[in-house]
């Protein structure tokens, strides 16, 4: 029988740990078989900061680094910096990169930094118990906000992907979902496409990823992908924020 499906050789053979229904798991293996697919396993370097996200070193069979919470970017910058043949990628939260590492995402993007970021948008903190996040829906419910988000008190959802499209710097930029198999099909795409520009040398790459957080966000992991879709995705709508023309 011809097998057609297997574990990635770039993620190791160990169950994952992750909450039932959430999605790290999916785009583990999403990153795991672009690097295969690119044959760039021996040049593959991540690195991860605070959160959720540190525990990809658990399952991600290649080189790594761990980050001071928010400074992925300046690492992965000195990484790329001093061995420019390597394929660099940083694995972000949101509570990481979109609230202490502001400074360091915008400004790596800004100086056009030729690594990738997968950034995982689950709308909350996940790790440390299930605070407001700076991409927490208004009126979602959190334990710093009991009552639901309020733009008078805590200021609006922020748009990373739109906010970082509008640089010079960035090469691409790209928003992509976990919610049911054909945008999970689309999601890979996306990630293949920023580690070829990261390659190519045109500058600097991000995928946003809406990802679930059932035990944060109090609902069974079915419940879970339907909110990332009726939630998330209105305020978040997906796509290709910032594209080169091609990938050369």
């Amino acid at each position: 029988m011809k097998k057609i499906f297997s574990r990635p050789e770039s993620l190791k053979d160990m169950p994952f740990h992750y909450c039932p229904g959430c999605t790290h798991g999916i785009v583990h293996r999403l990153v795991a078989e672009v690097i295969d697919e690119l044959d760039v396993f021996d040049r593959a370097i991540a690195v991860a900061p605070v959160g959720c996200s540190v525990f990809c070193y658990e399952y991600f069979d290649c080189d790594a680094y761990q980050a001071s919470h928010g400074r992925a970017p300046a690492v992965a910058t000195g990484i790329k910096r001093v061995l420019p043949g390597s394929v660099v990628f940083t694995y972000q939260g949101d509570g990481d990169l979109a609230a202490i590492g502001t400074a360091e995402i915008i400004h790596a993007a800004a100086r056009g930094e030729k690594f990738t970021v997968i950034f995982i948008n689950n709308a909350i903190y996940a790790m440390t118990g299930g605070q407001m996040a700076p991409t927490t829906l208004l009126g979602q419910k959190t334990t710093t906000t009991p009552f639901g988000r309020d733009s008078e008190i805590n200021g609006s959802p922020v748009k990373m992907s739109e906010m970082l499209s509008v640089l010079d710097g960035a090469a691409y930029i790209s928003r992509v979902s976990m919610h049911n198999p054909a945008n999970v099909a689309k999601a890979k795409k996306a990630i293949k496409k920023a580690f070829e520009v990261q390659m190519a040398g045109q500058g600097f790459s991000m995928v946003e990823v809406l990802s679930s957080c059932p035990t944060n966000w109090g609902l069974s992991p079915v419940k879970a992908l339907k909110w990332i879709e009726e939630k998330m995705i209105p305020y978040y709508p997906l796509g290709e924020f910032k594209a080169p023309s091609e990938v050369v």
